[in-house]
């Protein structure tokens, strides 16, 4: 279940899974390990960055399971303090080399830290990444509206993603509405909000009615709103559980009533205050 059957189309052809596991706060030791299962369980997608300083680990997850290298879809992350382009170029080779891998198949700028105002050569050198096969698809993380106003006059590559932290309590309906007129998918990050859904009285009384955890009852709601979303989890029955949302539905009522829980509240910082 989940794998390649459940893929979304990217502006420039590529599929990704719509569902992946993130790895955020996963120690490199335990990378390994964690990304084993996922894979053994089903997921094709795995989400790291070289801020994680974990690609090494999962590298070796991935080299440990040996599935073909088309069939698992792997995304890293440019950190803030390598931006530009000679030290982008550099970060990613220092990445790909961590994870023992050829290519990845998508490689973001992790957030746009517009303080330093260099995100624009950083992605130009994402865009010579991709013109030479090592990055097939390229995009960006935590860039508001304003950010890929100015990525789009400046630059000739539509990113195929952005990713951005997306929740029931920050629906980020704005920016979703951007992504999709101009033709960039939308990734969530954070997307049980760490844990907030857990026991949330809504989301239970959802999930009750369909025998799911508020956590499932999230991930389907991601999944149906168009997301491509990346729950992060160490616990094999938590990693199991998240991929076993393909089986229900919500009704349109029950996508608003999640929608609804919207506050505005980040559990991360504003990208225009980070870097």
């Amino acid at each position: 279940m989940g794998g390649m059957d459940h893929t979304l189309k990217l502006n420039d052809g590529q599929l990704i899974p719509q569902l992946g596991l993130g790895v955020y706060k996963v120690a490199d030791a335990l990378a390994a390990d964690t990304v084993q299962f996922a894979l053994e369980a089903g997921y094709r997608h795995v989400d790291t960055a070289e801020l994680y300083a974990n690609e090494r680990g999962v590298g070796e997850g991935l080299a440990r399971v040996g599935l073909p290298r088309a069939e698992v879809f792997v995304t890293t992350k440019v950190w803030n303090d390598r931006h530009g382009y000679d030290d982008t170029l550099r970060a990613f080779d220092e990445s790909l080399a961590k994870l023992g891998l050829d290519y990845v198949d998508l490689y973001l700028i992790h957030w746009p830290a517009p303080r330093q105002d260099r995100y624009v050569d950083t992605y130009r050198a994402l865009e010579a990444l991709r013109a030479d096969g090592r990055a097939r698809s390229i995009g960006v993380s935590n860039f508001h509206p304003h950010h890929l106003d100015r990525l789009l006059a400046e630059t000739n590559v539509v990113p195929a993603v952005n990713q951005v932290e997306l929740h029931p309590w920050l629906v980020q309906t704005e920016a979703r509405a951007y992504n999709a007129a101009h033709g960039i998918r939308t990734e969530a990050w954070s997307p049980l909000a760490r844990g907030r859904a857990i026991g949330d009285p809504t989301l239970d009384a959802i999930g009750a009615r369909y025998g799911k955890s508020a956590a499932q009852v999230v991930v389907r709601w991601h999944l149906q709103l168009g997301n491509i979303v990346i729950p992060k989890s160490v616990t094999p029955e938590r990693i199991r559980a998240n991929l076993d949302v393909f089986d229900f539905t919500l009704t349109d009522a029950d996508v608003a009533a999640i929608s609804a829980l919207d506050a505005g509240e980040r559990t991360g910082k504003d990208p225009d205050d980070l870097g």
